[in-house]
């Protein structure tokens, strides 16, 4: 199969040639550990879950990369303010290691619930220091950083065409820049090691220049030079990271090994809530949100599926409501229908036509919905739609499988977990949901109760 997808850097869509027959290396910007994922964050895993299946539906092996970011993300991208991880510890009134294994924990189980397949390798910023020192120390000898009171900085002028992927203005930046108590030589300029200076801190560590913490960006070129080579197949995130995340880390690898790092950058789109962007609204609505009001979270996945994952798509209670009714009509038919028929060919060529070319799973799901109502056999469509189900992960099959019995152990941590949820103990309440995860197991909250299932 010959896949085709849009890459960021050349603005077009292209034919995807890894570097290494049927093999494709793949990062992927991980959580920044200091509070819940919202929905909007877990649109754009989602769409790389489907790109990852779409590449193992394919015939390759993907090396799937992914970091955790639990330290160095500032509340601001021009390098100001708070540590993100440190706000989350004062707001939590938890130590920031504390706060970033609770909330690490509670992002697996939202993958979890929408069947998004874990990385091969995940990788937390805190334990790669090493790498990251090393990384600075060697920009550093190449003429690429400089030193101010604040830290460490890397000099992006050094860059030809810096900001290539956001295509950023970079003059125009310059000559409207405002006066920063960080005194940066360029506007673009961005920190690779922060000094602690008077401030404590619970994450910091000692380095060449001094005690501090590395900057956001230099965590991603380290670990992902690490474990996927100064060059890998595609780096993928979401669009918020174009004019500055991703734009950084493409320039210290172009200072460090005069790579762009991935050959193929793909973006998604962001989520909005009420036809309001989440991040200028203010609204951040959590999937267990989702869940306690009733909705399966796959009626989340479904409704991600309909939308292009490079176009805006609306959350609204009413628009779940009808993915979830959907998709209870879907298992309902599936459900009525016998087992056994034989994939049609046909039907596997044109679903590939469409997810093969940039993961148009909207068109995708509309030709199943055709087929569904064509004259084949009910074996045959039904043989049909689980094997579109490999790439669109709403674990159909689970219709074949009995009811399965959870061990008696288990729901009474679920029983406790739900009279201390009725006390409003929030706190104790992800204890137990954490302790059932470490047991095997995953609970959802509904309106009335919860659910209990194996991972």
């Amino acid at each position: 199969m010959q896949f085709e997808f849009y890459d960021t850097l050349q603005r077009e869509i292209v034919s995807f040639n890894p570097i290494e027959a049927k093999r494709a290396g793949l990062y992927s910007c991980g959580p920044t550990v200091y509070d819940y994922a919202h929905i909007g964050n877990l649109r754009t895993y989602l769409f790389v879950d489907i790109l990852k299946r779409t590449l193992s539906a394919g015939g390759y092996t993907v090396k799937h990369v992914m970091n955790i970011t639990d330290v160095g993300h500032l509340v601001s991208d021009g390098d100001t303010g708070e540590d993100k991880m440190e706000k989350g510890s004062r707001l939590a009134k938890q130590s920031a290691w504390e706060i970033a294994k609770r909330f690490e924990s509670h992002f697996f189980e939202d993958l979890d619930h929408l069947n998004i397949i874990h990385p091969e390798i995940i990788c937390r910023a805190t334990e790669h220091i090493a790498e990251q020192i090393e990384y600075i120390v060697d920009l550093e000898r190449k003429g690429f950083t400089y030193i101010n009171d604040d830290g460490v900085y890397f000099d992006t002028s050094k860059i030809d065409q810096y900001g290539y992927l956001a295509r950023l203005n970079v003059e125009g930046l310059q000559a409207g820049k405002r006066v920063s108590y960080v005194q940066k030589r360029n506007i673009t300029d961005f920190a690779l090691w922060k000094f602690s200076g008077a401030t404590t801190r619970q994450m910091e560590w000692h380095s060449p220049w001094g005690i501090g913490f590395p900057g956001w960006h230099i965590e991603c070129s380290a670990m992902a030079e690490k474990y996927l080579g100064p060059l890998f197949d595609i780096h993928v995130g979401g669009e918020d990271h174009i004019p500055v995340h991703h734009s950084n880390e493409i320039a210290q690898t172009q200072g460090r090994h005069g790579t762009q790092l991935a050959n193929y950058w793909m973006h998604g789109y962001f989520l909005q809530i009420d036809n309001e962007k989440v991040a200028k609204s203010g609204k951040s609505l959590t999937l267990a949100t989702v869940i306690e009001a009733g909705f399966d979270p796959l009626s989340y996945r479904y409704l991600v599926l309909t939308a292009h994952y490079r176009s805006r798509l609306n959350f609204s209670w009413s628009s779940i409501t009808a993915a979830q009714n959907t998709l209870k009509k879907l298992r309902k038919m599936l459900g009525n229908w016998e087992h056994g028929g034989v994939v049609d060919t046909a039907y596997v060529k044109k679903f590939h036509d469409f997810i093969d070319i940039d993961l148009n799973t909207p068109r995708a799901l509309a030709l199943m919905w055709d087929m569904l109502g064509g004259t084949l056999p009910t074996s045959v469509k039904r043989a049909n739609v689980i094997y579109s189900d490999q790439i669109f992960g709403l674990q159909l099959d689970r219709l074949e499988k009995t009811d399965e019995v959870i061990p008696e152990h288990i729901l009474t941590i679920a029983e406790e977990r739900k009279a201390i949820r009725q006390e409003k103990d929030w706190a104790t309440s992800d204890i137990l949901r954490d302790k059932i995860s470490e047991l095997g197991f995953v609970i959802e909250d509904e309106k009335e109760g919860y659910t209990v299932r194996k991972k």
